[in-house]
């Protein structure tokens, strides 16, 4: 069984790996439609359309044009993700998203951090570097 750290993932937008980046998440999902009929004695159900959303949060950093600042509200971007980073061998997943919120936030004793959000339009794919 192969595990994996958390600090071997990194997330690209297109073939620009976003800089400062402190965790990823996303999550892969499917509606289902009920087919129960009133003779059935239990609820039944089918697989309708798949979905995937997640987020990528950061340390903030102004400077990094092509990852962070290409995450824009309401921007399309080529989503890379790489939960167990991007060796030879290693698995990752990449898709269309449309970055729907950035959340930022400030505290005194702790960095600046960045929250964006994203919704995939279109199909994940799931391949090998």
């Amino acid at each position: 069984m192969a595990t994996h750290k958390g600090s071997e993932g990194l997330v690209k937008i297109g073939s620009n790996t976003v800089a400062e980046v402190v965790g990823f998440s996303f999550d892969e999902t499917a509606d289902t439609i009920e087919t129960t009929a009133l003779s059935n004695s239990a609820h039944s159900f089918v697989s309708d359309l798949v979905g995937w959303s997640g987020s990528v949060n950061c340390f903030w950093d102004e400077t990094d044009s092509t990852g962070q600042g290409a995450m824009t509200v309401g921007a399309s971007v080529t989503m890379v993700l790489y939960p167990e980073g991007a060796d030879s061998g290693d698995s990752y997943a990449q898709g269309t998203a449309i970055i729907g919120t950035i959340s930022r936030a400030n505290a005194i004793g702790a960095m600046v951090t960045a929250n964006f959000s994203f919704t995939g339009t279109g199909a994940l794919a799931w391949a090998t570097v």
